[in-house]
């Protein structure tokens, strides 16, 4: 049985990523800064049938909790398969590139773009060991650079300066990630849920939030002749997902 880890799993889409993982066999480890906000998100799984699932405290922006979570992974299983980095904030609204803090662009790249960077160095070692490691960042179509300068594209006006600069940056840390691993059997992509329906965006978003579930999951199970290194929404790119950086 294959091993999954998603932080931020608790509510949202990496609840839903985790349900389709354990509808697909997989053994999930559901990462909560809250503990007990996970255990509620584990009880829930498994008043819906699903028993390979157990919460992991694990807050992306504290070093020590997240060493911890991986000594206690490591004390439970031998290998770890899959890694979706999806634990994130959007640092609340506005957020002009002339009135946003430094302190609060901090506070934003502390947990997506640093804390990916935290939980993927600490976890290497356990997704090494798998024959057919996936690492998934969770990202967004809002945070690419060819499309912010497009004044067709449809979310041209939708300016974020605090979020879309720390997905942009958590791309290219993908981008290098992909490159060091490209001659390992590790798979790693940067994937865009789609604009779906979640507390992070107060839910305003036009789609399900079971449909990102599914298109962050699809990237988890991949095999050994699909890509890595891309940046992925196919809510933007339906045919092939393939988005502009």
């Amino acid at each position: 049985m294959k091993k999954a880890l998603i932080t931020g799993a608790n509510k949202g889409v990496g609840f839903e990523t985790a349900k389709q993982l354990l509808q697909n066999g997989y053994y999930v480890f559901i990462g909560s800064r809250n503990l007990d906000n996970g255990i509620a998100s584990v009880e829930q799984l498994k008043s819906e049938g699903f028993e390979n699932v157990e919460a992991i405290q694990l807050d992306v922006t504290d070093a020590t909790s997240v060493q911890a979570a991986c000594q206690e992974i490591d004390n439970k299983i031998a290998v770890l398969d899959v890694l979706v980095n999806n634990a994130g904030i959007n640092g609340g609204f506005p957020q002009a590139a002339l009135e946003s803090s430094v302190d609060a662009f901090q506070q934003v790249m502390d947990t997506n773009l640093y804390g990916v960077i935290r939980v993927t160095q600490a976890f290497i070692g356990l997704l090494r060991r798998s024959e057919q490691p996936r690492i998934v960042n969770v990202s967004s179509s809002g945070c690419s650079l060819t499309l912010h300068c497009d004044p067709n594209w449809k979310y041209y006006t939708h300016k974020a300066a605090l979020y879309g600069a720390s997905k942009a940056a958590m791309n290219m840390y993908t981008i290098n990630l992909a490159y060091e691993l490209r001659d390992t059997p590790f798979k790693v992509n940067a994937v865009c849920p789609g604009f779906v329906a979640t507390d992070f965006n107060g839910h305003r978003g036009t789609g399900t939030v079971q449909e990102g579930g599914i298109r962050i999951a699809k990237y988890a199970m991949i095999g050994e002749n699909e890509p890595t290194g891309k940046f992925i929404s196919e809510e933007y790119n339906p045919e092939t997902g393939e988005t502009p950086w």
